[in-house]
């Protein structure tokens, strides 16, 4: 098939690498040098989107968020009729709903874990279109992605942006708790090694484990699977779809203001006015030195 892919940053250069030796391939990124490990890998490159599309089966974007695909995508509604758009941007399910209304093969791909998992196909990904013949053709493409066992179709975009921002949100608080419980174990004398090692018996023992390397020293922030800029994107996203949902509500669901997810934000925010931004999320976990191993 020729594919158009859109937007080849960390996650997306590991989605499309997986594609190019079955499909060809067309790539365009805004930084034009990010499309150097693609292209060495066989790509075309092209230098503006509308040329990627030209001539295209099939479009998939991975883009940093909803506002730059309103940029890339929908406002020159560069997607041809009938071509299928497979997204696999982060989005809310609201721009999800606006997406597809604007552009009717719009497929909702978000997919869900970091580099590491994405590298080896061992990805959660969520496939949502109404569209039950075009599912199942998406879900044959992206398989390469996936561990088979977090392959799902969906009914729409929707659901499929929901699936992401609840994985997310799980994720974001639980780094906070590790946050939390590595100030507690400190302020009750025990080494950081000794708390990790005493969560692993709690509901906290997922994000220790798979954050404990950073923790320790064996492995620095920068050049991070998931960088403390996107997620906090993805908090934000989170506290927005609750909030239009809530405007207006006599009696809105406890916690339904994300006090939690807003505890985590602010973390990541504070990371990211040091500089931070670029590093992986773990650094809100580190004392400044640990995050670059110095």
């Amino acid at each position: 098939m020729r594919i158009a892919f859109l937007g080849t940053g960390r996650m997306g250069t590991e989605l499309a690498l997986h594609l190019i030796p079955d499909h060809q391939l067309t790539v365009w990124n805004r930084t034009v040098e990010r499309t150097a490990p693609l292209a060495d890998a066989g790509a075309a490159v092209a230098s503006t989107a509308a040329e990627a599309v030209d001539g295209a089966e099939l479009v998939i974007t991975s883009l940093f968020g909803p506002e730059a695909v309103r940029e890339t995508v929908l406002e020159p509604g560069l997607i041809p009729t009938d071509v299928p758009w497979v997204d696999t941007t982060t989005v809310s399910p609201q721009d999800a709903d606006e997406f597809a209304a604007a552009v009717t093969t719009y497929v909702g791909v978000p997919v869900v874990g970091s580099l590491g998992p994405a590298r080896n196909g061992a990805l959660g990904v969520y496939v949502g279109t109404p569209d039950a013949a075009l599912r199942e053709q998406v879900l044959d493409l992206v398989a390469p992605w996936a561990d088979p066992e977090r392959l799902r179709g969906v009914a729409s975009g929707r659901q499929a942006a929901t699936g992401k921002l609840l994985a997310n949100l799980a994720l974001a608080i639980s780094a906070q708790g590790l946050r939390e419980a590595l100030a507690l174990g400190e302020a009750a004398g025990a080494t950081a090694e000794e708390t990790l090692d005493m969560l692993g018996s709690t509901g906290l023992a997922f994000i220790a484990g798979m954050k404990g390397a950073f923790v320790r020293g064996e492995r620095t922030t920068q050049g991070g699977d998931f960088t403390a800029d996107a997620i906090a994107k993805d908090a934000r996203l989170m506290i927005d779809t609750v909030q239009a949902a809530s405007t207006g509500s006599s009696a809105p669901r406890p916690g339904a203001d994300l006090p939690a997810l807003r505890g985590a934000l602010a973390s990541l925010q504070a990371e990211i006015a040091t500089e931070h931004g670029d590093h992986d999320f773990s650094t809100i976990l580190l004392p400044g030195a640990e995050r670059t191993g110095q």
